[in-house]
């Protein structure tokens, strides 16, 4: 049997006065949502998706199509709010969340949000950036070093947002003991590279400070955005004092 060892961290940045991020985090559910729109609009539409998630029951026994409705339940809210005050309607936010049963993530994804995961000391990315970016290079007209720096990197093609149809990546993530997996908001991934993302999650096993890290290496390079972090630790059941085998001493 396998536990979870959870930290969770929020900071608006060195360049935007208010954070549009919104964090969910429980026993079994964590999310990240990454509101848009301006005008503290994004911030509402953040706010609306983790109201959603959290109504949610953890001990739902299907929890991909529990994350497909609350997608749903977020845009028709959204779309409803967009209805009745003109100025909400370009409001959106991303959505990435990871659902516990007690052996592997249900994972529900849409925008560019991430979750990243390192097991046995190698850093993957399991969710795929929903931009414009990001199809150009699956269809392999740009390279990732390319799309890295592109100055359009944040256009998102999908997300949750007034007027538009939900359409989340959902699927199941197998999860080992030792995997540590992290979902942030794009003020990170934007400007902390993967290969430091990599060494900032393996060189600490405590998780609030591993946390402290990835936000203080995002504001070191401007904090353009608001950044939010969650890293999830999963740990033998009843042993909190366990250690992973990748950690870098």
């Amino acid at each position: 049997m396998h536990a979870l060892r959870y930290a969770v961290g929020t900071d608006p940045g060195l360049r935007r006065e208010a954070n549009e991020d919104s964090v969910y985090f429980s026993d079994r559910l964590f999310a990240v949502a990454d509101g848009m729109g301006g005008h503290a609009y994004g911030e509402v539409a953040s706010s609306i998706a983790i109201a959603v998630l959290a109504d949610l029951d953890p001990e739902a026994d299907d929890p991909l199509g529990e994350l497909n409705g609350a997608a749903r339940e977020i845009a028709i809210r959204l779309t409803d709010l967009a209805e009745e005050n003109f100025d909400m309607r370009g409001m959106g936010t991303t959505l990435t969340a990871l659902w516990w049963d007690g052996e592997r993530f249900a994972v529900g994804h849409i925008g560019d949000s991430r979750c990243y995961l390192v097991r046995d000391g190698e850093l993957t990315q399991v969710t795929r950036d929903h931009t414009m970016v990001q199809a150009l290079v699956d269809d392999g007209r740009m390279s990732a070093e390319q799309a890295g720096e592109h100055p359009g990197r944040s256009m998102l093609m999908r997300a949750l947002q007034a007027g538009s149809a939900h359409d989340p990546d959902l699927f199941q993530q197998d999860a080992a003991e030792g995997d540590r997996y992290l979902i942030c908001s794009d003020g990170l991934s934007d400007v902390v590279a993967p290969a430091e993302i990599a060494e900032l999650l393996t060189a600490s096993a405590d998780g609030d400070e591993t946390v402290r890290m990835l936000i203080e290496a995002a504001n070191a390079r401007g904090g353009p955005d608001n950044i939010t972090c969650v890293v999830v630790d999963v740990v033998p059941a009843g042993n909190a004092s366990w250690l992973p085998k990748w950690l870098r001493r």
